[in-house]
């Protein structure tokens, strides 16, 4: 076959260093905008993101070029430094070193669309940390919690 052709959907969410709710409401419609601005120059396409005060959740169709670990690398990299340099009061923000990476099949994608839209009503009946547990289970990735929260 002369040409590759993908659909590589992926849920995406990581946490603020230490979950501190820093992702204010001024901040965060800049800072998600930002985001899909680096997937997009990864030749990627960013289909929904959003979060509360701690934590991103992003659905987007990665270029199969870039491996998840190199988006993940420049997109957390790059919008740390952008918020810091952007925003006076957030000199020390820093995203969580690692992050969780789910596929999404094309029939699940509506769903996992509103699921991230809601997240704000998510987050009042459920911590960032019991939903991210609930994600490995779910898709049966195996973990150590003494490493988890870094």
């Amino acid at each position: 076959m002369a040409h590759t052709y993908t659909n590589l959907l992926t849920h995406i969410i990581f946490s603020t260093k230490d979950r501190r709710p820093l992702l204010d409401d001024e901040l965060r419609p800049r800072l998600f905008a930002y985001l899909g601005g680096i997937i997009r120059e990864l030749d990627g396409t960013s289909r929904i993101i959003n979060g509360p005060a701690d934590h991103v959740h992003i659905l987007a169709s990665l270029a199969a070029k870039h491996s998840l670990s190199e988006v993940m690398r420049v997109l957390k990299a790059n919008s740390s430094g952008w918020v810091r340099e952007t925003f006076p009061n957030h000199k020390e923000f820093a995203w969580q070193i690692g992050y969780g990476a789910f596929s999404v099949s094309h029939s699940n994608r509506a769903a996992v669309e509103k699921y991230i839209a809601n997240q704000e009503e998510h987050h009042r009946k459920v911590t960032f940390q019991e939903e991210y547990l609930a994600f490995l289970k779910k898709h049966e990735i195996a973990y150590d919690e003494r490493y988890l929260w870094d």
